[in-house]
């Protein structure tokens, strides 16, 4: 093996595999085993299956400050897009479209600063301001569109570009906003289950939906384990950035 493939085998060990807490990887078990179960209940969307799978792994990489993370980002962003398109969830679609090419930026972005950062009280202020009324105006041109539930698909939209942004920057006010979104995105994608189990809506399917709701409350779940983790700078030093 060469000396270039051993750097290489070296960088995807410490970054899968590399200081991992015993409660960390029960709950990372237990969150990856929820979306099979819930493609074993509505097997209808192999798609949904993998968004959801991705889209864990992304997220509790990205939790512990490593920079694969963004490599599941891409995998996650493309199955959800297809998965918010056929249901019509128009402001999930045009995040998923913003999240695809937001991967690569990251990826280059936490190559070159290896800290978290926090801003100051009144600018942190100022951010949680400025998203809500992002999130309005979101609402009101979402609504124009007839998308589904657009005080909802609002905050999955613009609250999630501002989350996303800070996400790339390792500013750990990212993980309050994603709490936000989580907590919408898990009423949000129930509403739409009830909705096509019922036969009150025929867009998208059950199997797709249900998967939605289990990746955001999964991520629900890590984005709180997640401020505490940025918060006392463990994600500084889990070897995220470490060079081939």
């Amino acid at each position: 093996m060469s000396t270039e493939s051993k750097g290489i085998f070296n960088w995807l060990y410490i970054q899968l595999f590399a200081n991992w807490k015993k409660f960390e990887v029960i709950y990372i078990s237990c969150l990856i085993l929820l979306q099979f179960v819930v493609y074993a209940i509505a097997p209808d969307s192999i798609i949904g299956m993998i968004s959801g799978v991705a889209g864990v792994l992304c997220l509790i990489y990205g939790m512990k400050g490593r920079k694969i993370n963004f490599i599941f980002g891409l995998i996650q962003c493309l199955a959800m897009t297809y998965v918010a398109w056929i249901s019509h969830a128009y402001g999930s679609f045009a995040m998923d479209i913003v999240y695809v090419v937001s991967q690569p930026i990251g990826w280059f972005m936490w190559g070159h600063d290896e800290a978290t950062h926090s801003f100051s009280k009144n600018v942190r202020n100022g951010v949680f301001l400025g998203a809500f009324v992002a999130w309005a105006i979101g609402w009101w041109v979402l609504s124009l569109l007839h998308g589904q539930l657009p005080y909802l698909d609002s905050i999955n939209f613009v609250v999630s570009i501002i989350a996303q942004t800070l996400y790339i920057l390792k500013y750990k006010e990212n993980w309050s906003l994603w709490i936000v979104v989580n907590f919408a995105n898990i009423i949000y994608w129930s509403i739409l289950s009830i909705q096509v189990a019922t036969g009150a809506s025929s867009i998208g399917n059950l199997g797709a939906n249900l998967s939605q709701v289990a990746l955001q409350a999964a991520l629900l779940f890590n984005s709180v384990y997640a401020i505490k983790v940025w918060g006392s700078g463990e994600a500084d030093n889990e070897g995220g950035t470490e060079k081939a």
